[in-house]
């Protein structure tokens, strides 16, 4: 009787299931939905799935949302809409891996923020914009955001994760001890006789916000650095709800997001708008965003919920699978928990340029670490100069800026005079 063969064989037809479910594993499903109301006409969204670069022998993919909500006009929403992702990949450098890339991103968000800024200063027009600027990379997302557009995660087990910062004067407290330090002022509406009205402002120019793309009219103290965080879910997925502040003046996080559980994408960013607006009244643009990063199984219900669902009513939404599949995704689903990876929201960019990653993987040798022009050897000026650790660092040590970026910076942290030309603010 012939022996036992010591290798069991595997069906192919096994081998190509198990590929595909690493492949979904690696690559989640992106579905989205974007509504607005509009009053002003000044909100702008960018919505870009299946972007792609070329890694290795391969090409990973990788999506983009971005919402822009202007004031002043919509010049500068439109601006940062039409070049802050060309500005935020031209500040990475080639060639690397997909953990490199990844890893890269929160200073590419603040080199390409501070450059979509100076650029459109240099057109000479007073609009402003808020952004709120979202890049998801496999189950690895990266949020970047200045101004009061925010945005909001809820993981499949129904926990709620706070990805943006809100940058109003009038709750936050860093801002405010950072502009009044920078040389601005903060204050209410002096109506006369002492009285004071509405919420906190930035004086010259009156913007009731502390970070924004734009606003040449105000000081260089409202500065355009991203608070960036960036976080990786697990394979049973997410819900992210980017909104401007037209839907969260009216909504608190949770409501909207108990609003719209069960429902697709598309359909929960135009119940979430509707809810918004008939909570207030349209008093301001309205939009809202739904991003559903999903396990690659079915879609997600379609069907609203008519009871109150509990916390993890949306495990269920994101989780459910088909017979076939179970015992394969059984193999490879992990615990249901959000990873922190990066959290950052110094204005200063000396600590946002840092050196905790070697200067040779991030900043392109010779080139402005913001702008992306050559710089001559030895024209060059530290990004640490000046800092209050700058004793630390030698005159060579990187990442650089060219002249007219370092001139920016120093405008920033209030060491040198704005240029900018002092008037109101509707914001």
């Amino acid at each position: 009787m012939a022996a036992k063969s010591e290798h069991q064989t595997v069906p192919l037809s096994v081998l190509l299931k198990r590929e595909l479910a690493h492949e979904k594993i690696e690559k989640p499903e992106i579905a989205h939905g974007q509504a607005c109301q509009s009053k002003k006409g000044e909100d702008l969204t960018l919505l870009k799935t299946e972007c792609q670069r070329v890694v290795g022998d391969g090409v990973s993919t990788y999506s983009v949302f971005g919402l822009f909500d202007g004031h002043n006009g919509s010049a500068a929403a439109i601006y940062a809409k039409e070049n802050l992702l060309n500005n935020v990949l031209s500040a990475i450098p080639p060639d690397l891996n997909r953990d490199e890339w990844i890893a890269a991103l929160p200073r590419a968000l603040v080199a390409g923020f501070v450059k979509t800024d100076k650029d459109f200063q240099e057109k000479a027009q007073k609009s402003g914009t808020t952004v709120t600027f979202v890049i998801i990379e496999g189950w690895v997302v990266t949020v970047a955001s200045v101004g009061d557009s925010r945005c909001v995660l809820e993981s499949s087990d129904g926990e709620i994760y706070y990805l943006s910062a809100d940058h109003r004067l009038e709750t936050n407290e860093e801002e405010r001890v950072r502009i009044t330090s920078s040389g601005g002022e903060v204050g209410r509406l002096n109506t006369g006789g002492g009285a004071e009205v509405g919420p906190l402002r930035c004086w010259p120019g009156g913007l009731c916000l502390s970070r924004s793309i734009g606003d040449m009219d105000i000081g260089e103290f409202i500065v355009p650095v991203p608070y960036v965080k960036q976080v990786k879910l697990s394979t049973a997925g997410g819900r992210l709800v980017i909104c401007s502040d037209g839907v969260w003046d009216s909504l608190p996080a949770e409501v909207a997001l108990d609003h719209c559980r069960g429902m697709p994408a598309d359909a929960a960013a135009q119940h979430i708008v509707k809810e918004a607006v008939q909570a207030k009244g349209l008093r301001d643009d309205t939009t809202c965003i739904v991003v559903d990063i999903l396990h690659q199984e079915k879609p997600p219900v379609s069907a609203p919920q008519t009871k109150k669902p509990v916390k993890g009513m949306l495990k269920s939404m994101f989780r459910k699978k088909s017979s076939e599949s179970s015992s394969i995704d059984k193999e490879y689903m992990e615990p249901d928990v959000v990873e922190e990876i990066y959290e950052e929201g110094s204005a200063m960019l000396s600590e946002r340029f840092d050196t905790k990653y070697p200067v040779c993987n991030m900043f392109k040798l010779f080139m402005c670490a913001v702008c992306q022009v050559e710089i001559k050897p030895g024209e060059g000026i530290s990004i640490h100069e000046g800092a209050p650790n700058a004793q630390k660092f030698r005159p060579w040590d990187g990442p650089f800026l060219c002249s007219s970026c370092q001139e920016k910076k120093e405008a920033m942290e209030g060491k040198k005079l704005s240029g900018r030309v002092s008037s109101g603010s509707d914001d």
